[in-house]
């Protein structure tokens, strides 16, 4: 291999790197904001479940008067 090919590959290896280190570090935070997603769905889904719980048998199944 000639010298100037040697440097090619080697520049695009550091750049390969670069961007690989670059795709990790954005994975590791979406990684984080998916925890925090599932942490917030979890909290909503109990508080909804709360909620309906609270609800039941307190609307009447009932015709209005006007019918």
């Amino acid at each position: 291999m000639n010298e100037e090919r040697i440097t090619y590959i080697e520049t695009k290896l550091a750049y390969l790197e670069d961007f690989l280190n670059q795709l990790q570090e954005v994975t590791v935070e979406h990684g984080k904001i998916i925890d925090k997603l599932v942490s917030e769905n979890k909290a909503m889904s109990i508080k909804i479940k709360e909620l309906s719980d609270n609800q039941e048998g307190e609307i009447p199944n009932v015709r209005p008067p006007h019918y």
